[in-house]
Parts: structure tokens; C-alpha cells; sequence
């Protein structure tokens, strides 16, 4: 039998409609959150946190109440995930403009990095 999803996802997955097609996957006891098979969100105890990277933490700090944290070891461990205002939550537009930012910040992190040219030997 399959668990019913959230009602909170349900309406997360809703506000998100117009970003692109969005999906959600149990992960840990919560949902991650796909737009076009780039995992940029994740869903826990009915807070949605978005994908930051170098680029868009300074942003997503100034706006966000607080970063995705968890156990292991006895530890608090976090990871670059931010969560989303309730008052954005509740205004579709807003959440999709920090949402495309999220994904935007995945997909960066996918790309493929820069090769560094090997070193040959110096000529005289």
C-alpha cells in the first residue's frame, strides 16, 4: 500500500505549476522535488527548502528564516538547501522566481567544469 501524499505537498507541487514539470520523490522521510529531472527542492515535516549554490546563498540567507539541517552522529549537519518563507509559500510568482533560482543553482552544479590545460614542457 502506498502512503497518501501531504496535503502540504500537494499544495507545494500546485504553487510550483507554472515552473515546469514538477515531480516529487520520497527521499528520508520527506519528498525531493524535480523540475524536469533536476532534483532542486527538498520537503520535510511540511517545510519546502530550495537549492542554493555560490551564487545565489548571499540571496537565499537575506531571505530565507533559516538552511535545511539534520543528526548524523550526534551532530548537526546542513546541507545548501533554504527554506522558503511561509508568506512565499503563498504567493505562487514569488516562489517560482526563488524555485527557477534553485534549479537554476542545480543545474550549474551539473555542468561540466572547465578542464585545466596540461602542462607540457616548457620550450627554449
Amino acid at each position: 500500500m502506498v502512503a497518501a501524499r501531504s496535503e502540504f505537498l500537494e499544495m507545494a507541487l500546485d504553487q510550483l505549476g507554472s515552473l515546469g514539470r514538477v515531480s516529487a520523490r520520497r527521499m528520508f522521510g520527506g519528498y525531493g522535488l524535480y523540475c524536469e529531472g533536476d532534483f532542486f527542492a527538498l520537503l520535510a515535516d511540511d517545510v519546502l527548502y530550495l537549492k542554493a549554490d555560490e551564487l545565489t546563498r548571499p540571496e537565499f540567507k537575506a531571505w530565507s528564516p533559516g538552511r535545511f539541517t539534520y543528526q548524523k552522529l550526534g551532530k548537526e549537519q546542513s546541507l545548501s538547501y533554504y527554506e522558503v518563507p511561509l508568506d512565499a509559500l503563498e504567493d505562487a510568482d514569488e516562489l517560482c522566481l526563488w524555485a527557477r533560482k534553485a534549479v537554476d543553482a542545480m543545474r550549474r552544479s551539473k555542468a561540466p567544469k572547465p578542464r585545466k590545460k596540461p602542462r607540457g614542457k616548457k620550450r627554449s
